[in-house]
């Protein structure tokens, strides 16, 4: 399992198309992939390919989420993740 902080530097956080794109990208993994955040007080969770939920963290910009991915490309679904995530 790997993870790692990333700021999102999507001028307007994970809206709609961002969220989307974001899906697309995690069904090309077998990895399972979660996102995380932390600084709402409640910690929040989304699973990677799901919209509904991605949308549900209100990630906006400059906002701090973990991403999360285990199994057999999980260094490479992290690093392209965190890569689009960072705009």
């Amino acid at each position: 399992m790997k993870e790692r902080e990333i700021v999102i530097g999507h001028r307007l956080g994970l809206h709609a198309r961002a969220a989307a794109r974001l899906v697309q990208l995690s069904t090309k993994f077998q990895s399972n992939i979660a996102l995380f955040r932390y600084d709402t007080g409640n910690p929040l969770e989304a699973d990677a390919r799901s919209i509904l939920s991605i949308l549900l963290l209100s990630a906006g910009f400059g906002s701090k989420v973990s991403v999360r991915a285990e199994g057999v490309d999980e260094d490479q679904a992290i690093e392209i993740i965190c890569n689009y995530l960072a705009g």
